[in-house]
């Protein structure tokens, strides 16, 4: 018998009134625990703190759901810090206020994503933000990866973007894109040895003090898999929908269908699934070779029921104009790829 949320809410918070904060409070009366929220067996919620209490509430977030996977009907748990500028007052000291929109002014927000890396998913979010802005709209990228950000070298981006009046940062353009990464904000050799809290905290941050402007369209580009950084992008933008990226063989599908199923799992719709290095044809034969097979992305989307919006084939044009920081759509928006951006992006629209 499936549970009401009002019934799992109250039973978890009733269990969780065991487990003490630091200042003596418990978990339930603090004011920092989040929605609680059980599907499929799986429950969910998160805790909010600073990013200076991230240590010190590892073993406090442990505990929560060590204690949420022994509630009846629960078969795994997951409780997530997340890390605000400053952790919320008690209860009884909060004063009811309207939160505004992060993004009020971007009519579609819409992540670009695939479950692994190194399926060419920042490449496709360059040139179909591109393709987007050649169809006569406002566009931004965002890249979210925080660990390996790709969006400075794809666009040939230098310097560190200019603060404004209102201390929110200014994106930079380049190709007629709005544009914000945080490989703009540290040393290009930097390593980012930053745990889930602190990298939940820099990705709200770029969404939400970046002054963005008026945009049509806000791509981000998502890093790889289905963790903390998903989640904070899920739960700070309303995201009108999702993009995912794979290449056609079995081993990156099987990750594609892992964030298909993350974002319905948060009540995101899925725009489509694009195909990238779908085939390589060869510049001294002609030949065309699948060499990741051939159309199992296009067979995977009807299965899974997702629109499927195109196949981008591998070309040595679209890899040094990448390298090169000149991407292909920006030059030659009428050739061969530019044409196969520009018709995904026109399915992408309808698909809005």
């Amino acid at each position: 018998m499936t549970q009401a949320p009002q019934d799992i809410d109250a039973q978890a918070r009733r269990a969780l009134r065991e487990v003490t904060l630091p200042d003596g409070a418990t978990l339930d009366a603090s004011g920092r625990l989040g929605a609680i929220s059980l599907r499929d067996g799986r429950i969910n919620t998160a805790i909010t703190i600073s990013p200076a209490e991230a240590q010190a509430f590892e073993p406090i977030r442990a505990r929560a759901e060590q204690i949420l996977s022994g509630l009846p009907g629960v078969h795994q748990a997951a409780v997530v810090l997340t890390a605000e500028r400053a952790a919320p007052a008690p209860p009884s000291l909060i004063k009811p206020k309207t939160k505004p929109p992060i993004l009020p002014d971007v009519r579609h927000v819409i992540a670009v994503a695939s479950g692994k890396g190194g399926v060419g998913k920042s490449t496709t979010t360059v040139n179909l933000a591109l393709a987007l802005r050649a169809q006569g709209l406002r566009v931004g990228i965002l890249d979210a990866d925080i660990y390996g950000p790709s969006l400075p070298t794809l666009l040939g981006l230098h310097g560190r973007p200019r603060v404004g009046a209102d201390r929110r940062l200014i994106p930079t353009e380049a190709f007629g894109l709005q544009a914000m990464s945080i490989g703009l904000l540290v040393d290009e050799d930097t390593a980012m040895i930053w745990r889930g809290p602190m990298v939940m905290s820099a990705i709200t941050q770029m969404l939400a003090e970046v002054d963005w402007g008026r945009l049509d369209v806000l791509l981000i580009d998502m890093p790889p898999g289905t963790g903390d950084a998903q989640l904070a992008i899920a739960q700070g933008a309303t995201l009108r929908g999702a993009v995912i990226v794979s290449t056609p063989q079995d081993l990156a599908l099987i990750d594609a269908r892992r964030g298909i199923s993350m974002f319905r799992k948060v009540d995101v719709p899925i725009l489509g699934l694009v195909e990238n290095m779908a085939h390589f044809v060869c510049t001294d034969c002609g030949a065309r070779h699948d060499i990741f097979g051939s159309g199992g992305a296009e067979a995977e989307a009807t299965r899974l029921n997702v629109p499927y919006l195109g196949a981008v084939p591998l070309t040595m044009e679209l890899r040094e104009a990448s390298d090169r920081g000149r991407p292909v759509v920006a030059l030659a928006p009428d050739g061969v790829i530019g044409q196969v951006y520009q018709n995904i992006a026109r399915r992408l629209i309808d698909a809005l």
